[in-house]
């Protein structure tokens, strides 16, 4: 057992178990669904967030500030940069744990300005669960891994089933993904061919 602290009283948690059929390291992790703001590649202004799976419990996303997502000229938007860590924290979640979850409550600290035309990246750990909890930090770093942080966050995910999203989500939306899936599959099983006419 250790202790997180964040936004949140101190809690003791168990040290995150990373599923068995985890992505391995250096894995480039796809677009969870192709409408996704924060990596979806059909959205004209979205982030385009992009992750690959780093040594432990770690993910590392990284995405270009585009005019689109300014605040103040010139400046990345702070609530877009929010939603950027939430991309990035919750990437680590579903692709290491394997398990269906929501944000329950995300914190942002802003150190320093994100001009339009930089790269930020973003270096996620998982920190622990506790139960349904689970506990993840990142920092995000200007225009190289080892750059200077320009924004932290923590955040509270919470595990839930998969009625989740089919009670509350869009079914002409869950449909869409559900088809690309199994596209995917078996694309990736060697299944996917065409008839020439």
């Amino acid at each position: 057992m250790s202790r997180v602290s964040g936004p949140w009283p101190p809690v003791s948690v168990e040290p995150p178990a990373v599923h068995p059929k985890a992505p391995a390291p250096g894995t480039e992790l796809g677009v969870h669904f192709d409408e996704c703001f924060g990596c979806g590649d059909e959205v004209d202004a979205g982030l385009r967030l992009r992750s690959v799976v780093g040594e432990g419990h770690t993910v590392r996303s990284m995405f270009t500030v585009t005019p689109a997502h300014q605040g103040a000229p010139g400046l990345a938007h702070g609530g877009l940069l929010a939603c950027a860590f939430d991309e990035a924290l919750g990437s680590a979640v579903g692709n290491l744990l394997r398990r269906p979850a929501v944000t329950g409550k995300l914190e942002t600290d802003f150190r320093r300005p994100v001009p339009v035309g930089s790269t930020l990246h973003i270096e996620t750990r998982l920190d622990g669960t506790a139960g349904r909890k689970i506990y993840v930090s990142a920092d995000g770093h200007l225009d190289a891994p080892d750059g200077p942080v320009a924004v932290t966050a923590r955040a509270l995910f919470v595990a839930v089933g998969f009625e989740h999203f089919t009670t509350h989500g869009d079914s002409a939306a869950l449909q869409k993904l559900a088809d690309a899936r199994e596209k995917q599959r078996r694309a990736r099983d060697g299944q996917e061919w065409e008839i020439n006419p």
